[in-house]
């Protein structure tokens, strides 16, 4: 397939870039690890929250320039293209990669919510994203939207629900109020991961709305400082 501006890409290419309905586990594993990593790095870190708010949507803009001048330099594109091929889908080759939303994402959250829902929301794009996936692709026989399955749906909103209860446990005692808001959270983390389904990048839609819908319900169910 030609690239833009006439440039030719190497057939290799074509197996070495995935296509978003393959399970594409180093991926996975890439997406989990460097989001694991931030996490804890801002949990055991003395600087303020806005100031690692700053320091990740440095790395967001750094992506999208990046993705800009690959896109305007075919043999740049080239380059990243077979440094980072492995960690690709064949839909980013001549567009943007997921890495400046998913920092975009986490950076907003960071910007705008508690320290608490910051938290809980990325852990829900760190590990819910690559987890719904991982059972949709596997398993997703239902289709309830464009690409996206019961079965990712439902795996989503177990993951999300047990973030939230287990996370919340260590600020508010364990009771039906408890319960309630994890319920809930799950269905919030799992309804912003089916957005992307509307071509939004979930990597952008996850942490940004299911922190606004926590930082909402916790005004109604309190389980998190303000």
């Amino acid at each position: 397939m030609a690239a833009s501006h006439g440039q030719k890409y190497d057939s290799s290419f074509e197996t070495v870039l995935h296509k978003r309905s393959d399970l594409h586990i180093l991926r996975k594993l890439w997406h989990v690890s460097t989001g694991s990593l931030g996490l804890y790095l801002f949990t055991h870190s003395s600087e303020s929250q806005t100031f690692w708010a700053f320091v990740i949507l440095s790395i967001a803009v750094a992506g999208f320039l990046v993705d800009l001048i690959r896109n305007r330099i075919p043999s740049f594109n080239v380059f990243v293209i077979r440094l980072m091929g492995p960690l690709m889908r064949r839909s980013e080759r001549e567009g943007v990669t997921g890495l400046p939303f998913y920092a975009l994402g986490v950076s907003l959250s960071l910007f705008f919510y508690s320290r608490d829902i910051a938290i809980v929301s990325s852990m829900f794009l760190v590990f819910s994203d690559p987890l719904s996936s991982f059972f949709g692709v596997l398993y997703g026989k239902d289709k309830i939207l464009p690409n996206k399955s019961l079965q990712g749906a439902v795996a989503g909103f177990f993951t999300c629900y047990l973030i939230t209860l287990f996370y919340a446990m260590n600020t508010t005692t364990l009771g039906t109020h408890l319960l309630v808001f994890a319920i809930v959270a799950g269905v919030i983390g799992s309804a912003s991961e089916l957005v992307s389904a509307f071509n939004v990048d979930d990597n952008l839609t996850i942490p940004v709305l299911s922190g606004l819908g926590m930082t909402l319900l916790n005004y109604y169910v309190t389980v998190f400082p303000a």
